[in-house]
């Protein structure tokens, strides 16, 4: 089964492919560039490095979110279009368990942390067991002290990466009452090879959707509902 797998969730966007247990190209950018300069041009640049004809993959993986709205629409529209135009079915893969996925094998439990602004984070808790990844906690949105608390809880070592990581290290160090780290530069952004990965568990077990299915999952409204919503509370207790 070959995965074409699409990350813009958040600062890096991704390309990737793979076929069954070999992952044939990744391509990762995390400098300036807005994910609708970017997406795109890097899938014709895999796709022209090894040679691939888009009418052979099988389904397409996308980072669903949570993450930035801007990013996740982005992703999402791109990975419709593609399935629309191939006639494809596209997979649905939570952003925040893609990321636990970059360090599989860990024997410590796993911290994505996500920055959602405002103090909060887009976040969950995983461990690895025997068959795979197990979901301690599944992702969120919530403050930093709620999902430090929790581990706190929890009382096992725990490794943290993700963007929030330089959000909220201060926090942590501050907060954190069990043995902690951070994963290292080449494990801590979003990844489409692991998009990728856990894409293909999910094809094989038949977790697929149509592109017209595939909607994000942003888990919050954004600020511009937000204010909306605000806006409208003030003049309904206003009216009143």
């Amino acid at each position: 089964m070959k995965i074409l797998a699409l990350e813009s969730s958040g600062l890096v966007a991704g390309i990737a492919v793979l076929e069954d247990e070999n992952l044939l190209g990744e391509y990762t950018i995390n400098y300036k560039k807005t994910h609708s300069q970017t997406l795109l041009p890097m899938l014709d640049e895999v796709a022209k490095m090894l040679e691939l004809d888009l009418n052979s993959v099988d389904a397409i993986a996308v980072s669903a979110g949570p993450g930035s709205f801007t990013g996740l629409r982005i992703g999402s529209a791109t990975a419709k279009g593609l399935g629309l135009a191939l006639d494809k079915p596209l997979i649905h893969v939570p952003t925040v368990d893609a990321l636990a996925c970059n360090l599989w094998g860990c024997a410590d439990l796993i911290c994505p942390l996500m920055d959602a602004r405002r103090n909060q984070t887009y976040t969950g808790i995983y461990r690895f067991v025997e068959n795979g990844l197990k979901i301690v906690k599944e992702q969120c949105a919530v403050g930093i002290g709620e999902i430090v608390e929790e581990i706190n809880r929890l009382g096992q070592p725990v490794v943290f990466l993700g963007d929030g990581v330089a959000v909220f290290s201060s926090y942590i160090n501050e907060n954190c009452r069990v043995p902690y780290s951070f994963a290292p530069a080449h494990m801590n952004k979003q990844r489409a090879g692991s998009v990728a990965y856990l894409g293909l568990q999910y094809a094989r077990s038949g977790r697929v959707e149509t592109a017209a299915e595939h909607k994000p999952d942003y888990l919050r409204l954004s600020q511009a509902e937000r204010e909306r919503k605000q806006r409208a509370m003030q003049i309904q207790s206003e009216a009143e």
